[in-house]
């Protein structure tokens, strides 16, 4: 099994696009190397503060790490209905009810990401006057990310809504492949 097959969710297929794809597999790969990195950096801090021979430049660089993967992690989770979504009321319906409760939560999280990418975008213009120290970068290259995960939140949100729309949001699942048996409801009932 390739790594793309291990990445990219099939659930919920019916909501997405395939030419996307291709990102929800970069943003995954780049979110865990953000996450291997603020590892590594964090661990590198420690080990210098230790021995008495602290890099100040490593807080820079862990904080940046941090911001960058949650940011990059909220996009893909939004592609992969793992953030920004409320499936235990949407799930628990069904018809023209969940119909309207999906479009509804999914114009919020449109909202959303208007909203960092049009606050996100200010504040990196602003970031230009102030400075990090000790290395003198402009503050504006941690606010970069902001209305850049904006974006593909809202792309991701845009495609899920079209597919919703186009294709229904209330599709069954396909079972899982870990080996164990899926039991339907006429089943449950059927057992004594």
């Amino acid at each position: 099994m390739a790594i793309a097959d291990k990445l990219l969710v099939q659930r919920q297929r019916h909501l997405k696009w395939r030419t996307l794809d291709w990102l929800e597999l970069a943003l995954m790969i780049l979110c865990g190397l953000l996450c291997f990195g603020f590892s590594l950096s964090v661990t590198a801090d420690i080990i210098t503060r230790t021995i008495g021979h602290p890099w100040l430049w490593l807080q820079e660089v862990t904080s940046t790490l941090f911001i960058y993967a949650i940011f990059i992690g909220t996009a893909a989770a939004t592609r992969r209905n793992d953030h920004l979504y409320l499936t235990a009321i949407s799930e628990a319906m069904h018809g023209t009810s969940r119909l309207i409760v999906e479009v509804i939560i999914r114009l919020v999280v449109l909202g959303v990401a208007f909203c960092l990418i049009w606050y996100g975008y200010q504040n990196y213009l602003r970031g230009f006057g102030s400075f990090r120290l000790p290395s003198g970068t402009p503050i504006a290259s941690l606010y970069a990310i902001i209305p850049l995960s904006g974006v593909l939140i809202g792309l991701f949100t845009i495609e899920q809504l079209v597919n919703g729309l186009r294709n229904g949001f209330d599709h069954p699942e396909p079972p899982e492949e870990d080996g164990t048996p899926v039991i339907t409801d006429a089943q449950m009932r059927a057992q004594p």
